[in-house]
């Protein structure tokens, strides 16, 4: 294994995405180290020399911010990967528009990547992201521990954000996952969503709410609320900069924090062959352990559904 230098990052795209998540790290102080690496090395430099001015203020962080290559992968810390088109207004109500491009883009990526290290941890943030995470894993033998992507992440996030304005409480208090892809199978194993404790079956009457909670609704608003962004702003940024920095911190700072990743099964529910969205333990090195949530009937059946789908896709970018 080779030396680490710990504090180091390297982020692979420039475009919205990547800058959102270069801005994010400084203002949060998660790296002492940060390279860009962007096909267009301009656009990369502009980017770099827009940062690196922020760190002249008060309270930023005095982070070493530069453009280089893919050989500085070799003592990195984290890699986090943009690379690829995103999806745009007018083709955005499904990512897996973005299969065929984005994975040849991933294979090009890994290729450099595994040239100087299979050390780091690796996040990926392009899309689809699951199929991606898959292959990037499964075709160059990449640690199962070390490579996840943001998957639903932001979807529980989201998620979490529309209980808690329902009932009227803050959002950190609410407990819930959305599992499975960062797609349209997506599901919710609602007999583990909770507030302080309180089981989501219990909503209604604890929190005086005028009517009960229309569970598909919510699962349907979750899906699309990445989407709509898209349609009204362009884009997607804010969010996704914020779950990579989820991450990040959970990494530098060692934090074993629960979070839903994107990983390669290995077994768990019995399944194999797929990656798709786990609450995992997220350390130093990477992925702990994936813990398996005991789902109800609903569950089970979303998990299924998920599975086949993701699953067929694979077997079609092979």
């Amino acid at each position: 294994m080779k030396r680490l230098n710990y504090g180091k990052i390297v982020l692979i795209g420039a475009g919205h995405v990547g800058s959102a998540i270069l801005d994010s790290i400084l203002r949060m102080n998660l790296a002492d180290e940060i390279v860009v690496i962007n096909r267009n090395e301009k656009k990369a430099l502009g980017v770099v020399m827009d940062a690196s001015h922020t760190t002249a203020f008060a309270y930023s962080s005095n982070t070493s911010i530069r453009v280089g290559g893919f050989e500085e992968c070799a003592d990195a810390q984290i890699i986090i990967n943009t690379a690829g088109p995103s999806i745009q207004p007018g083709n955005s109500r499904d990512r897996m528009v973005l299969l065929q491009t984005n994975v040849t883009v991933m294979r090009e990526t890994m290729e450099k990547i595994t040239a100087y290290t299979r050390d780091a941890i690796l996040t990926n943030v392009s899309h689809p992201m699951d199929i991606l995470t898959y292959i990037a894993q499964h075709d160059f033998d990449y640690p199962k521990n070390k490579i996840f992507g943001t998957g639903t992440l932001l979807d529980t996030a989201r998620f979490n954000k529309m209980i808690a304005d329902i009932c009227k409480v803050d959002a950190k208090n609410v407990t819930g996952f959305v599992m499975g892809e960062h797609g349209g199978t997506c599901f919710i194993p609602w007999n583990c969503v909770n507030i302080v404790g309180i089981p989501f079956s219990e909503f209604h009457s604890q929190f005086a709410l005028e009517q009960p909670i229309d569970k598909e609704q919510l699962l349907h608003e979750v899906k699309v609320s990445g989407l709509d962004i898209v349609e009204l702003k362009g884009y997607t940024s804010s969010g996704i900069a914020l779950s990579v920095c989820r991450l990040v911190g959970a990494i530098t700072r060692n934090e074993k924090a629960v979070v839903p990743v994107s990983t390669v099964l290995d077994g768990q529910y019995g399944l194999s062959e797929v990656a798709m969205s786990m609450p995992c333990v997220i350390s130093r090195a990477g992925i702990d352990r994936i813990l398996q949530l005991p789902l109800d009937e609903d569950g089970k059946e979303g998990l299924k559904n998920c599975y086949e789908y993701l699953h067929g896709i694979i077997e079609q970018v092979r």
